[in-house]
């Protein structure tokens, strides 16, 4: 009988590879080639910066943790922000070296206008900000403030997903985090009459502060 549509061919063809298997083997295919590669004429500290300001994201580097101290301070001043929401004891040290309040009780939270925490890693190739659920900050700071400010240090810089993937692995081997967050630029949408919304379900600015740790011994 002739097949009469091409679904019929199709299905028959399915069918057929399905009786009559292939013989090939493939084990020694290589399944994790490279596709992408760093470019060797810049920094990834600098392909991060590009990548992310091109993302709408705000890029601020700092030489060393006092630099951020400072230049924090002066942000919150200029910006004129209030309700800063902090758990990781190390960035509070930080904010208090630069004499900038902040809240950090459970109660607080719902409070919160800026959201201050670390991060896992950096991914260069595409801006983005990689966080986890066993951060101290959890998984809802990053998400819930209309600002969100990252501190991250040039060390947690890798070049893909790839090498974040594996950077994660390495560092919680079988007790890997429940949640990953890829944040690659602030939240936006123009799904409702083609019109862009900036903060529709995140914050609506994202800053990333980036310490210079390679030269500490």
């Amino acid at each position: 009988m002739k097949e009469s549509t091409g679904r019929e061919k199709v299905l028959k063809a399915v069918r057929k590879a399905l009786i009559h298997k292939s013989e090939a083997d493939f084990s020694a295919a290589d399944s994790d080639p490279e596709i992408y590669t760093a470019p060797e004429e810049e920094s990834l500290e600098l392909l991060f910066a590009k990548n992310f300001s091109a993302l709408k994201g705000d890029f601020v580097f700092c030489e060393k943790p006092s630099d951020f101290s400072e230049q924090f301070a002066a942000l919150v001043k200029e910006r004129n922000w209030t309700d800063l929401f902090c758990k990781d004891a190390k960035i509070q040290e930080m904010l208090k070296a630069g004499s900038v309040s902040f809240i950090s009780e459970e109660s607080d939270f719902l409070k919160c206008d800026v959201g201050i925490t670390f991060c896992e890693c950096l991914v260069a190739r595409t801006g983005s900000i990689m966080c986890s659920s066993r951060q101290m900050s959890g998984r809802r700071l990053p998400v819930y403030s209309n600002i969100h400010i990252t501190v991250a240090y040039a060390s947690q810089l890798v070049y893909n997903l790839k090498d974040a993937f594996k950077l994660l692995k390495k560092k919680y081997e079988t007790n890997f985090p429940s949640q990953l967050t890829a944040i690659t630029g602030p939240s936006q949408t123009a799904d409702i009459e083609k019109t862009l919304v900036r903060g529709a379900h995140g914050p609506k600015e994202i800053f990333l502060f980036l310490i210079d740790d390679t030269h500490i011994g």
